[in-house]
């Protein structure tokens, strides 16, 4: 491969732009699932809530678009997979909480279920790959879009991108300064003492866990309606897997869940850009693909592993994943 088309800046601004652009799928999973995880639920189905999401976002977005409400097609799509998110998370709350079920098992399951069931819809609707949707059009932010560099890389995206950092602050806020975000990490660290204090720790994960999954619903969403405008088996490649690695990486901290996530947008970026310049005439072959797919997570386990040597880190919530018996704790 001419690496002269790697080392100048044309490159390196392009490949900045799509980290933060392929960032934003996974940072919206880790954020619901750090809001599901503080109140002692874990979701490990976040893959199948997302690919839900990304359907349900596709389907609604692509016939929306042929009809009156052709503008709002694409929010109506971001919308849908929200809700649908907000199902799978019913079925997760159903199990986790009101049945008591292992939550591992509910997780996977949940997994399994959500592919196989976006796929089957997607076959029902669609014979062929050729469906696509309008997508959003980049927003230039007025003034800071122009300065040098800087401007290119942070300032002329779509709006789910701002939208995506707005969450991040909301997020933060609504964990560590209300009086929701307050019971939420009372029920995820001592149910029975948020219980004799006058809390519903059912109804309290419940709506955690329905935010979460709307959350991580809406992810999938921005990656088919938004950024890659179409739907097909295997589109979500593990990203859920990789925001529940995130969570941990984060420590359950909104904050750190932005990094994480930029992280693993760099990587993805870069085996992107990198597979595209290693095309047939400029050196195919000079880097195995296969490497390249690999590379997003590998720097994911890579993270996790720096994180987990370094010491004062904070504790998963207390009962996480234990469900919840009146009289027990």
């Amino acid at each position: 491969m001419d690496w002269s088309l790697v080392l100048n800046w044309a490159f390196v601004v392009a490949l900045f732009t799509a980290a933060i652009r392929l960032a934003v799928p996974v940072l919206l999973a880790t954020l619901g699932e750090i809001v599901t995880e503080r109140s002692g639920i874990l979701n490990l189905g976040l893959d199948g809530v997302m690919v839900v999401g990304g359907v349900a976002g596709f389907l609604v977005a692509y016939y929306a678009q042929t009809g009156p409400l052709a503008a709002a097609g694409s929010w109506l799509g971001l919308l849908a997979g929200a809700g649908a998110g907000m199902l799978m998370g019913l079925i997760v709350s159903l199990f986790a909480v009101t049945l008591r079920a292992d939550q591992v098992i509910t997780g996977v399951t949940l997994v399994v279920f959500g592919h196989g069931m976006a796929n089957y819809i997607y076959r029902q609707q669609f014979s062929s790959l050729t469906a696509r949707t309008a997508g959003l059009p980049p927003f230039e932010v007025p003034l800071l879009s122009r300065i040098p560099v800087i401007g290119d890389i942070l300032f002329k995206h779509d709006a789910t991108v701002y939208m995506t950092v707005i969450l991040v602050v909301l997020v933060w806020y609504f964990l560590e300064h209300t009086t929701w975000g307050l019971s939420i990490r009372a029920v995820g660290e001592n149910p029975a003492a948020g219980e004799t204090s006058g809390l519903r720790v059912a109804a309290v994960r419940y709506a955690a866990t329905l935010i979460g999954t709307a959350l991580a619903g809406l992810g999938g969403a921005v990656l088919t309606v938004v950024q890659l405008r179409m739907f097909r088996e295997g589109i979500m490649g593990g990203r859920g897997w990789i925001a529940v690695a995130l969570v941990i990486f984060a420590r359950w901290k909104p904050g750190l869940a932005l990094v994480g996530a930029l992280l693993f947008g760099l990587a993805d970026a870069v085996q992107y850009r990198i597979q595209a310049l290693s095309q047939v005439g400029r050196g195919a072959g000079a880097i195995p693909y296969e490497f390249l797919l690999m590379l997003p997570y590998v720097l994911t386990i890579l993270a996790l592993l720096a994180r987990s040597n370094r010491r004062g880190q904070a504790q998963a919530p207390e009962v996480l994943g234990r469900p919840y018996v009146k009289g027990e704790m």
